[in-house]
């Protein structure tokens, strides 16, 4: 029983799908497999800038169409055959989408949100699909929304584990018989129907749900790198690729920023001792890392940077110290505007914390705040994370920097600093 997920960049055209089906055809037919799928190549945000423009009551005809044409045009390149089923649902899926546009309302954003982008994991889920069995695999497409059950907290649901186990498990053992299981990740429902996301690049958390519930022997992440990397090829020059990592390094790699794995997926599958294997879909032969339980010496320095940081002050109004009264008060706003604490710094009349800068967030943050604090914020903002640091990695790290914050830990050094220009740049 096995679990596979391939993002965005392995079905971003007609010939990643056709490398896809030459993996899975090379796999033993006597095994199970579900297939969880993102959307196709940056179709996540085509759909974001479609919906701003249909909040802000804007034509979005022309990225509707630009979107559109994507699609077909991988469908017209993998299915000859013109009459294929595939045509018909891809074009419902988008007079369906373009219903959701023109029905917009100027209130309940992160509701309707779901409903719209969720549409990028339909839509290749359905081609992947249709392409396998044209390839001779057997397949069943599934929509995961009818298994995995979620609240409705909309953008970043919270998924409810005793229902989605026992959908599950109770739906996927029969189908997995005979076919491969081609699903969605990103995406779940909740028990009135209603369409719900579990936060961005959360296709690997969806994996992972799947490998929890059946308890599959591993799961995969298909990636355009080699492994888990100690830090992205695109702004670091050099890097290495670990061939093995504990569960509980990794969660920490990926809480910090680490863009290879989604922050939920490793938890699960920590919990059953499920391997979680990262490879590479150019040369999957090749063995990339596993992350489970082991034990390891001192590893290689991960770097890990965020962008688009923004650093909020908040001062005591009458100079007194920041109390713990003040902290409850601070952190509860945060809570409900949905900021995550990436640092935080505290002085006797100050408390700072870095988070991803969100515009209107932050604005309802500190307008629900000011009557109690000066508030002060910088952005936008890089924040740097080394884990497993050493003096020649710190070095690197902030030469050249304008720092407004940095932290240290025995394992953990962080900065947040002004943009400069990144490794791979200067």
């Amino acid at each position: 029983m096995l679990v596979y997920k391939f993002g965005g960049a392995s079905v971003k055209d007609a010939g990643a799908f056709r490398n896809i089906a030459r993996l899975l055809s090379a796999l033993p037919q006597t095994g199970q497999l579900v297939v969880v799928v993102s959307a196709m190549g940056k179709t996540t945000n085509a759909l974001e800038e479609m919906y701003q423009q249909a909040f802000r009551q804007q034509d979005f005809s022309e990225g509707w169409q630009r979107c559109r044409q994507y699609h077909l045009g991988i469908v017209q390149a993998l299915f000859p055959d013109k009459g294929a089923s595939v045509y018909g649902i891809i074009e419902n899926q988008f007079q369906a989408l373009q219903q959701l546009l023109e029905r917009v309302e100027p209130q309940e954003f992160d509701f309707q949100y779901d409903q719209i982008i969720s549409v990028g994991e339909l839509l290749s889920s359905q081609i992947l699909h249709h392409f396998l069995h044209q390839q001779g695999l057997a397949t069943h497409w599934l929509d995961c929304r009818t298994c995995l059950r979620t609240n409705a907290t909309w953008r970043e649901a919270q998924v409810n584990w005793t229902q989605t186990e026992t959908l599950i498990q109770e739906t996927l053992p029969s189908l997995l018989k005979n076919n491969i299981v081609v699903t969605q990740g990103f995406i779940g429902g909740t028990g009135q129907g209603h369409t719900t996301t579990l936060g961005r690049e959360g296709s690997d958390f969806s994996a992972a749900i799947f490998a929890y519930c059946l308890s599959a022997e591993s799961m995969t992440i298909w990636k355009d790198v080699p492994g888990l990397l100690n830090a992205d090829p695109k702004l670091f020059p050099t890097t290495i690729c670990y061939e093995e990592i504990a569960y509980q390094e990794a969660i920490e790699m990926a809480y910090y920023g680490a863009s290879v794995i989604h922050p939920k997926t490793v938890a699960p599958l920590a919990k059953k001792g499920i391997p979680l294997y990262v490879k590479s879909f150019l040369n999957p032969q090749e063995a990339g890392t596993v992350i489970k339980n082991c034990r390891h010496d001192r590893i290689a320095p991960a770097f890990i940077v965020k962008q688009n940081q923004c650093l909020l002050s908040f001062h005591s109004k009458d100079y007194g110290f920041v109390t713990e009264q003040n902290l409850s008060t601070i952190f509860q706003a945060l809570s409900e505007h949905r900021l995550k604490i990436n640092v935080m710094q505290n002085s006797a009349i100050s408390f700072s914390v870095c988070t991803d800068y969100d515009a209107a967030r932050v604005q309802a943050l500190v307008e629900n705040l000011q009557p109690e604090f000066q508030i002060l914020y910088n952005q936008p903002l890089h924040l740097y994370t080394v884990k497993n640091y050493d003096q020649a990695s710190l070095d690197a790290i902030s030469e050249g920097k304008e720092i407004l914050l940095e932290q240290r830990s025995r394992q953990t050094y962080q900065l947040v600093c002004r943009p400069a220009p990144l490794p791979s740049e200067s």
